[in-house]
């Protein structure tokens, strides 16, 4: 069984996939993988990136799901209940 949010998460299509515009914008380019938000389509760079986009943007939105925008990869993740689906 998945948590709630889980459930009932968004489908917002990632704002790109190539990028993590918070890293660009600082002229970083040293992300490890991309994570997007499914409520509002946002990316941020993972929690094995140095600034850790993904998990602010939660921080900053309560937005409580995201996804890998990496090839391949189909999983979420929940930040509230730190669950996979």
């Amino acid at each position: 069984m998945s948590c709630r949010h889980l459930t009932e998460a968004g489908t917002a299509e990632p704002e790109t996939t190539e990028v993590c515009p918070e890293c660009v914008a600082i002229g970083n380019d040293h992300w490890v993988h991309l994570r997007s938000c499914l409520t509002c389509g946002h990316v941020g760079c993972c929690d094995s990136s140095p600034y850790r986009h993904a998990r602010a943007h939660f921080e900053q939105s309560g937005h409580p799901v995201m996804r890998s925008v990496q090839p391949g990869e189909a999983w979420r993740w929940c930040f509230v209940d730190q669950e996979i689906g």
